[in-house]
């Protein structure tokens, strides 16, 4: 199930760019976490935001594919496999609009999910160019993908292994814009000196810049071929000018993709349900993705014990080299119901996906 793609770079992208663009940015329209981080903000009335989500009424399908960058680590490994379980238990049920999936592994080498989860293979960057930031790796992977791969659908998904989807996610796209969850922390009008380093005046006010990631984002297949090559620039840049490295620090990758849609002039439309954080979100019910990016920890009474570790936890970081035993204990009483629904789908995902291994 899994191909491999080659190890090609457009002419823009040689090794030597990598030392050259450190103050400069790169539009190419033809290419050949942390615990640190608690609630969400509220968006003002004046965010393109929107609050709740409906499900489009009867019309033709306008699917979208899935694509999640993953490595091979233990790590990644046990979160793809949770969730692929969900995408395939709501791909074709009412409602949904998910196409095809594929996991695009860019450790440069074939591990053992090539027969589970259809796999493309992308080279990672050269030694030493991602700087131990290895997050760097993902822009450059869709680039092969988007390039090598035969994708039918018109849209694409970019989606996380750390995200567990809820129920059937319909194309939340419009027309020429993007759909995104908005990032409290992604603030380009705070950050606007560093930004203009890349998204310079004469092209516009730094508002066009969406407080978004890469992730979850639906845009078009056209759109996303043209933004990848620039977004992989653009962080490579950021990454190599000290005053922005240090500006954006884990987030910096999040910033480069929202400059890149931007600079081609593709907007999003800012669905604030798109997707939750547990355990600063309580409530799942109108949402379609969790991210399990926090730790949870809560004491017996269901009270968080933010910053220590808990007397109950489930915190993803506790399971880099093995997975998650089967039937992890339920949280107790009073604990928010977005991590109690984490908890069980975790459990529902391991007791059914086959060889899971503790």
């Amino acid at each position: 199930m899994g191909f491999r793609g080659k190890f090609f770079f457009p002419v823009l992208m040689t090794l030597s760019l990598f030392l050259i663009i450190r103050y400069n940015y790169i539009v190419s329209d033809d290419p050949p976490l942390r615990q640190d981080l608690p609630g969400r903000r509220s968006f003002s009335s004046g965010d393109d935001v929107i609050s709740s989500i409906k499900t489009p009424s009867k019309r033709k399908k306008r699917l979208f594919h899935t694509a999640v960058t993953a490595t091979d680590s233990v790590y990644s490994t046990w979160q793809c496999r949770i969730m692929y379980y969900w995408y395939n238990r709501f791909r074709d049920e009412p409602g949904s609009e998910m196409g095809g999936y594929t996991r695009i592994l860019h450790s440069g080498r074939p591990d053992g999910l090539m027969d589970e989860i259809p796999t493309f293979i992308a080279d990672p960057l050269p030694s030493g160019v991602d700087q131990g930031y290895v997050v760097l790796n993902r822009p450059w992977a869709f680039v092969q993908w988007l390039q090598q791969a035969h994708i039918e659908e018109d849209y694409i998904l970019m989606a996380e292994p750390d995200h567990i989807i809820v129920k059937p996610i319909p194309n939340l796209a419009r027309g020429n814009l993007g759909a995104a969850f908005p990032f409290f922390y992604i603030e380009p009008k705070k950050h606007e000196l560093v930004l203009r380093k890349f998204f310079p005046k004469e092209i516009g006010p730094i508002s066009r810049i969406d407080p978004i990631g890469n992730s979850p984002v639906i845009v078009s297949k056209n759109a996303l071929i043209k933004i990848a090559p620039t977004w992989m620039n653009v962080s490579l840049a950021m990454k190599n000018d000290p005053q922005t490295d240090k500006a954006f620090g884990w987030v910096l990758e999040m910033y480069a993709y929202a400059v890149s849609s931007a600079l081609h002039g593709v907007s999003n439309i800012l669905h604030k349900d798109f997707m939750i954080q547990p355990p600063w979100d309580t409530e799942s019910k109108n949402t379609y993705i969790i991210h399990y990016t926090y730790g949870c920890d809560f004491d017996m009474k269901g009270n968080m014990m933010y910053g220590k570790i808990g007397e109950w936890r489930f915190d993803k970081r506790s399971y880099g080299n093995k997975p998650p035993p089967r039937n992890l204990p339920l949280p107790p009483q009073g604990v928010p119901e977005s991590v109690v629904t984490l908890v069980t789908m975790v459990n529902e995902a391991t007791a059914n996906i086959p060889n899971w291994e503790s």
